[in-house]
Order: C-alpha cells, then structure tokens, then sequence
C-alpha cells in the first residue's frame, strides 16, 4: 500500500535573496531586487516556475503589495500571477491590515505601472479582490493545502512569512534567485532555525545580469 504522503503536493519557496543571505534590508528595503535582476533568461526561469504552480500563498505585506501591481501590469509574469489562485496567511484577516510600502518599493512599482500599465479585466481584479485567507496555525493550514489535489504550492514571502516557513520544517524545495550584492545587514531568512538543516542541489542557473537560480531541496 503506497504512503498517504505520496499524494501530497510539495511546498516551493521561491525568494529572491542577497549574496549574504538576506531577504530584505533593516526596514524591508527590496530595492537591490530590481537593481540586480532583469533579462530574457531570468525572466523565462521565473515564469516556468509560476506556469507550475496550482497556488499563490503570501503573507499580508506582500499581498498588499502584489495586488496593487500585477493586475495593472502586461509583464509576462503578470498573466500568472493574476490568473492562478491566491491564499493570503493573516491572523487577523485582510481589512484589518494596513500596510505601507517602503517608499524604494513603491517608487520602483510606480515606474514599472508607468511603462507597463494596462486596464485589469474584472476577473483579474477580483482574483487580488477575493483571495481565500488562512488565519489557523500556520503547519496546519501548510497541511490542509498539501493534502489538497493540484499542482504544487508557491510561496513568496515577504520576509516574516518566508522565515516562518523555513522554521516549520514543511518547505519541500528553495527556489531561490541569489542577487549579486551584499547588504552587510537586513532580515535574513533562516534564523529562525531551532537546527541546522541539510540541504542537496537540484540545479544552478546563472544569468546575464550577474543573478543565479538556485534549487534546494532538503536532502
């Protein structure tokens, strides 16, 4: 009899991450993201990992963020971002939450909206507009999606929600976009390991702008 837990779609972190390790700077700063990243090969990279996704889940930071962007964006990036489902983790639900992006974050998400704006269709608002939110303990809500039939689940962060992950155990592979800069200091994402944690490499994918695709998965 095959285990229960073959049937159980995995987790994928994907993050993009500086040379030192940090996910963000001291205050959320994720500016050096867009100075050190760009390009056909990055962005096909990306774009297969989205196109195989079943779910989007974020933290609350991010959904603000997310949704005040891609829906007015014709990116190729954009169509999955808007078109697959979303699953926001908030405790205290979604319009409890106000959140105000880093001013480096929204001015780089002003000049992207410029040169890429477009007018959103109804279903693509409505997919930002009415995400389901999972306010339980966050391994049971891991859980209750893993068991759920579909393909796999892709997180995104922001930092909190990424380190939370890590620390549950449940994160089955890393995809994680290593920048070329060093922060010096920021918010890392894995310091909220109780033990070190052994991981093998999938693959390495390095691209023109000097960025690497890293996959890990624990070994």
């Amino acid at each position: 009899m095959a285990s229960s837990t073959a049937t159980k779609r995995k987790l994928v972190l994907k993050m993009s991450v500086s040379l030192d390790g940090f996910v963000a700077g001291p205050n959320g700063e994720v500016d050096w993201i867009f100075r050190t990243s760009g390009g056909d090969d990055s962005t096909a990279w990306v774009l297969d990992t989205l196109r195989g996704a079943g779910v989007h889940i974020m933290g609350s930071r991010s959904y603000h963020d997310m949704a005040a962007f891609w829906p007015y964006s014709d990116m190729p990036i954009a169509v999955p971002m808007n078109d697959i489902p979303k699953v926001i983790f908030s405790r205290t639900g979604l319009k409890n939450t106000q959140v105000d992006p880093s001013p480096a974050l929204a001015e780089a998400k002003a000049r992207n909206a410029q040169r890429h704006g477009i007018t959103p269709t109804a279903a693509v608002l409505q997919s930002w507009a009415e995400p389901t939110v999972a306010g339980g303990d966050l391994a049971e809500e891991i859980l209750r999606l893993k068991a759920q039939p579909g393909d796999y689940i892709l997180a995104h962060g922001g930092a909190r929600f990424a380190r939370s992950l890590a620390a549950s155990g449940l994160i089955d592979e890393y995809r994680l976009g290593i920048h070329p800069v060093v922060l010096g200091r920021g918010q890392p994402l894995f310091s909220a390991l109780r033990s070190p944690v052994d991981l093998r490499l999938v693959s390495m994918t390095p691209f023109a702008s000097g960025a690497v695709a890293a996959v890990y998965q624990p070994a």
